[in-house]
């Protein structure tokens, strides 16, 4: 076991910021590619928009299990920069990048075999079934993208360059928007694809992030300092793999409520359905905000201990919530202004429009609970203790399944009061997270201690 002397480290606002801004800019890009077969499908009409929201949450719970896994790849990274061992994160990213392979080869073939199946038990309407199950079809194939593609992204997160994920995602976006305008629609001699053009053309700008990664590494990285020739280590495999199975099924467990909600909302009809996958875009935006400073978050508390500076996680998290209200609370002030302007980007129906408003309202004010709770949560997962985070998501998805249960139980409860189950998760995560925290680092604030290590 290795011990350490903490001492005084501080990250400042400007320094967080330079760090988080690419990772925000990136999962911002990303998460357009899912708002653009949103925008896209909601000219083409109710059922597909309606079943995009599904078809993307079902492939997103799926994803999840790949992106928890990413998670610890940048934990462990992140600690070995921390430590000032660079050549050994390339190790740790190859580990990540045979296992994500092996994984998104398995999934799709799961996928393939029992989503059908899974999917029809699930949807009460025809027609949003088989949109649902043509899209994730041809969707699964961009896990072979996709997957590989989030060890890059881990690797360069744990090392604190991001801003090549700046360049990658923007590039990414605009291919997704050419090929969604393309397939959906029959542009540019293509036939007209619908909700399967919205997949085929999400999962080939997944392609070209992967191939910008290798010719981005192959081109520009130091590959000798930081140890990025291809290698096979059972050992850090094994580290890796004890250290993401907590993340990886903490994330899939993440998304369960979602789609769960998406599920509920569906037996209550089309047009309910269509507005809360609006609705769910439009968070997507403050999300994205949330979940790139609790990234960082993890990231930078688990160099905080690779250094030996365990005092400074608190006053961290503190900073980081900081900016966090700082950077979102204009753009929420903003939203509550021009509400019509914003959801019209998703469809010209008025009645949508309408039935939209209430549930807008409640959504925006969920960022003002949600960010301590992703902020403390993630901290919790860049000290290592990721058990301990698993713990208490599935907690907060127990508290967040019971409550839909409950008003689902009355189809006359308004859109609006389902939208408040996401208040209660985020409010359960940020309370365990954070009264963890407060007890395991609150001694480090007093004086120097020994550390033990907790990878």
């Amino acid at each position: 076991m290795a011990y350490t002397l903490s001492w005084t480290m501080n990250f400042t606002y400007k320094q967080i910021w330079l760090i988080n801004y690419p990772v925000m800019m990136s999962l911002l890009m990303e998460q357009l590619i899912n708002m653009t077969d949103a925008v896209f499908l909601g000219r083409v009409g109710e059922v597909e928009l309606g079943a995009s929201a599904l078809a993307c949450m079902y492939y997103l719970a799926i994803y999840m299990l790949g992106f928890g896994f990413g998670l610890g790849i940048q934990v462990l990274v992140a600690r070995k920069n921390g430590e000032g061992r660079l050549a050994e994160t390339g190790e740790v990213f190859w580990q990540g990048q045979y296992f994500l392979l092996a994984q998104a080869l398995t999934l799709c073939l799961l996928s393939g075999l029992l989503s059908p199946f899974l999917l029809r038990r699930m949807i009460a309407s025809d027609a949003v079934w088989q949109a649902v199950a043509d899209y994730v079809s041809w969707r699964n194939f961009g896990l072979f993208f996709a997957f590989p593609v989030l060890a890059f992204r881990s690797f360069f997160v744990g090392i604190t360059k991001t801003k090549i994920l700046i360049v990658n995602s923007v590039l990414m976006a605009l291919v997704n928007v050419v090929l969604n305008y393309a397939l959906i629609f029959g542009r540019f001699g293509f036939p007209v694809l619908g909700i399967s053009g919205a997949a085929i053309a999400s999962s080939l700008a997944e392609g070209f992030s992967l191939l910008f990664f290798i010719f981005y590494v192959w081109k520009k990285v130091d590959r000798e300092r930081f140890g990025l020739r291809p290698s096979f280590n059972w050992g850090v495999l094994g580290q890796l793999c004890r250290l993401s199975v907590w993340t990886m099924i903490r994330s899939f467990v993440c998304v369960i409520p979602w789609f769960y909600f998406f599920v509920v909302i569906e037996h209550l009809g089309e047009s309910r359905l269509a507005i809360a996958n609006i609705i769910r875009n439009v968070f997507t935006l403050f999300f994205v905000i949330m979940n790139s400073f609790a990234t960082t978050t993890s990231a930078l508390v688990s160099n905080l201990i690779g250094s030996g500076k365990p005092g400074q996680v608190m006053p961290l998290c503190r900073k980081v919530m900081g900016l966090s209200y700082g950077i979102g609370a204009p753009l929420v002030l903003l939203a509550l202004l021009f509400p019509a302007a914003v959801l019209r980007v998703y469809t010209n129906e008025a009645s949508l429009i309408a039935g939209a408003f209430w549930p807008y309202l409640v959504m925006l004010t969920n960022y003002f609970v949600a960010i301590s709770g992703y902020v403390y949560c993630n901290a919790v997962i860049g000290t290592g203790h990721t058990r301990t985070a698993f713990a208490f998501q599935l907690v907060t998805v127990a508290g967040y399944v019971v409550y839909l249960l409950l008003l689902s139980s009355f189809p006359e409860v308004p859109l609006a009061v389902f939208w408040t189950a996401d208040h209660v998760y985020v409010l359960l995560l940020f309370l365990l997270s954070y009264l963890y925290m407060r007890k395991r680092y609150k001694q480090f604030n007093l004086s120097p201690v020994l550390y033990k290590e907790d990878i």
